[in-house]
């Protein structure tokens, strides 16, 4: 794929492609340049959008990130723009081919000998944080999660007040004085004191959720290994499990899915199931008295030196738009082929955003079975999507297409790169674990914070997510580093985007320059050196997946 390395006005991705991605706002009239000679715009066309390269008739296909992406349902000429009113979604279909392709890895020299500061597990991964974890089997526990929490913040040190908390707080004491409100300003920045008593403790993570019981037995059952895959990611030291009793979603599930997933596990597990306790008020007490024991026991793990094969990184995007594939994504696309050529693990969910290149993901699975498997899940995903009276074709929302993503195989093409190039090694279905060293794939829905809550049951400790509108979405045990497409987004959106790759766009860097500076910067998240935006505001988005009903 062709990277912006200087300033141009439009971007032809692949050689074989029809569309050109405009670079900036172009005008009626003007001339452009691109690879294949000069060509005048027709019409306004706002950046981000895309124009013909070529008189398409309705029924031609139409083609970008080489491959197909759409068909004409009316004439386009050559320098119009493309939209939801001359062009719809069409994609190839894709078979197993039995041709794998082959791949060199990029150099990782200048990181082979590096390290991270990370915990040590006994399953042998490093965490790049040391969560303690409350966690319900049934909504019904909710609201004992939710006094959990108002309990113990403050007390351990980990409530952060954030500057509207306090906004309103001397809002409250101005107007009670009689005074006028128009004086109070809001500060300027989040206020968060870290814990003086358990140093070593990242935080004290609470998960409320509307599952358990009530569902089908099958989304109980997924719950508990979703849950499961939470109590083992390196970046949970302990875990506090509230349980009403009755509920589809039994503890001995949870129990059964954590020893599938991690046969080693020894992290305190503390199960308070309330129909066994003669009171909820004898139950909240034990709870709040052993999880202060529990974190004083995990709090004596350090930070040590590991090496960074141990990392596993998530990929997601979110809030795209006609940027995003070709800056963002492909950026941590080299991130990604960067940590697999380093033996760390990679994960790539969001399954309707592989809508278009299925046929390309399949050449780069490392064996037979992996590519049947993949076949096998996105069509059965892509059937119960149709069951419902939906289809990957609607995936775009409202925020995409205003932003150039027209159909779903232009947004899905664009998304796909921020796997990188290296060969799949498994794929695994909701809510499955993370078993292997490279890249595996991971059938989530698309939505962002199902898709987040997802890679991080499965193992990741660190989860790369691309926006180009903005998003505040982050995870309880997860680090979610924020990377813009654009240095617009990148300063109108401060408070989230934790890393621009507007650069490549302005032709001031490129995605090689990029993904090496973005790498150093995942080294810093992870060994607690750094705290991504989201980290810091307190983003703790957690919402499992209910399978059919989402896409």
């Amino acid at each position: 794929m062709s990277s912006a390395h200087n300033r141009q006005s439009v971007l032809q991705v692949s050689p074989e492609d029809n569309l050109l991605v405009a670079l900036r706002d172009l005008s009626e009239g003007e001339q452009v340049e691109w690879e294949k000679g000069v060509l005048t715009v027709t019409e306004k066309i706002p950046a981000k959008h895309k124009l013909a390269t070529c008189d398409l008739s309705a029924g031609d296909p139409s083609f970008m990130y080489g491959v197909l992406v759409g068909e004409a349902i009316k004439p386009i000429s050559r320098g119009q723009r493309v939209n939801t009113g001359n062009l719809v979604h069409r994609s190839a279909d894709y078979q197993q081919s039995g041709t794998a392709q082959t791949w060199t890895p990029p150099s990782v020299e200048r990181w082979k000998d590096k390290t991270f500061l990370g915990f040590d597990r006994k399953d042998g991964s490093v965490g790049t944080a040391n969560h303690w974890l409350v966690l319900p089997m049934v909504f019904c526990e909710n609201g004992n999660v939710e006094t959990l929490k108002n309990s113990m913040l403050e007390a351990l040190g980990f409530e952060r007040r954030n500057q509207y908390q306090r906004f309103a707080k001397e809002l409250a004491a101005v107007y009670t004085d009689g005074l006028d409100p128009e004086s109070v300003s809001l500060p300027a920045e989040q206020e968060h004191t870290p814990s003086p008593i358990f140093p070593n403790v990242d935080g004290v993570k609470f998960l409320s959720h509307g599952l358990g019981c009530g569902e089908t037995r099958g989304i109980s059952e997924e719950l508990c290994g979703l849950l499961a895959g939470y109590a083992c990611n390196p970046n949970v030291g302990g875990i506090t499990i509230l349980s009403l009793g009755c509920q589809h979603a039994q503890v001995s599930i949870m129990e059964r899915e954590i020893a599938k997933r991690c046969p080693e596990f020894d992290k305190p597990l503390l199960v308070f199931e309330q129909q066994k306790y003669a009171s909820e008020r004898e139950m909240m007490e034990q709870a709040i008295r052993q999880t202060f024991a529990g974190l004083a026991k995990i709090n004596q793990l350090e930070r040590s030196p590991a090496p960074l094969s141990k990392l596993c990184l998530g990929m997601e995007c979110g809030a795209s738009d006609g940027f995003s594939g070709i800056s963002a994504n492909p950026t941590m696309g080299r991130v990604a082929d960067l940590t697999v050529g380093l033996n760390g693990r990679v994960i790539l969910s969001e399954f309707p955003e592989l809508c278009g290149v299925e046929q390309e993901i399949v050449n780069r699975c490392a064996s037979k079975e992996t590519g049947d498997r993949f076949i096998e899940i996105m069509r059965n995903y892509e059937a119960r999507v149709k069951e419902a009276g939906s289809g990957f074709h609607m995936n775009p929302s409202p925020g995409n297409v205003k932003d150039g993503l027209i159909t779903d195989a232009i947004k899905s093409a664009g998304a796909a790169r921020k796997g990188g190039t290296s060969p799949v090694v498994d794929v695994l279905d909701y809510p499955d674990w993370v078993r292997k060293d490279g890249l595996s794939l991971l059938c989530t829905a698309g939505n962002d914070v199902e898709s987040t809550t997802a890679m991080a049951g499965a193992g990741a400790n660190l989860i790369l997510f691309s926006t180009g509108l903005g998003t505040p979405t982050g995870n309880p045990v997860s680090p979610v580093i924020k990377i813009s497409s654009s240095s617009k987004l990148a300063h109108s959106f401060s408070e989230y985007v934790d890393f621009d790759t507007g650069p490549i766009i302005e032709g001031k860097e490129t995605v090689e320059s990029l993904s090496e500076s973005l790498l150093d910067e995942v080294i810093a998240y992870a060994s607690g050196l750094k705290k991504t935006k989201a980290v810091v505001q307190g983003r703790d988005d957690f919402l499992p997946w209910k399978r059919g009903m989402s896409l």
